[in-house]
């Protein structure tokens, strides 16, 4: 059986390797790159290439590729992270609801206790701009606590309705945490 010697780079060479594609990197940035997509040209070598030509915003080459090339740049609200801990008082015998505005693809982490009493909930999404009435439920049960993380499935109204089916007020601790508006408690 005939042995194959496979040679190991020695880690002098992987260094050295690694710098000469470092100055490469290098001089094809400031060569290229940042005259071609920044019109930056520190080194005037971009426009000895001809590259500039192709950041210039009044070139006619640059023109008819705007007029050619139809570029869709999605807009993304940006929507600060928060935290939020509100105490909701569910009176006895009656339902709260408490609710927040949430982006499509927004996420809320939460949790919710309620005085080791159990309470039926509906954990429920209304699409914004929606005139029919329609609702997605979630999750409806009936527990002490819950926590988990809620991705929103669409832009609209998103929350809790509480019911109340004991003799005396419970008060519900909620956490939450993602981006989102608080709408209100109904």
């Amino acid at each position: 059986m005939t042995e194959i010697s496979i040679p190991v780079q020695s880690t002098k060479t992987l260094l050295k390797a690694t710098v000469y594609a470092g100055l490469v990197a290098g001089v094809l940035l400031v060569t290229v790159i940042l005259p071609a997509e920044y019109h930056l040209d520190p080194t005037g070598v971009g426009k000895a290439l001809g590259v500039m030509e192709l950041s210039a915003t009044s070139s006619p080459s640059a023109a008819s590729a705007k007029d050619s090339l139809a570029v869709v740049v999605p807009v993304v609200p940006v929507v600060a992270v928060r935290s939020d801990t509100t105490m909701v008082t569910v009176p006895a015998g009656y339902g709260v609801e408490y609710k927040f505005h949430l982006l499509e693809g927004g996420r809320l982490k939460y949790s919710w206790s309620s005085e080791d009493v159990p309470l039926y909930f509906d954990f429920h999404g209304e699409p914004e701009g929606d005139t029919t009435g329609f609702f997605e439920s979630f999750t409806i049960s009936t527990a002490e606590e819950v926590s988990g993380t809620f991705t929103a499935p669409f832009t609209g109204i998103h929350g809790w309705y509480w019911k109340n089916k004991s003799g005396e007020d419970i008060e519900v601790t909620l956490t939450t945490e993602g981006s989102y508006e608080i709408i209100a408690k109904k």
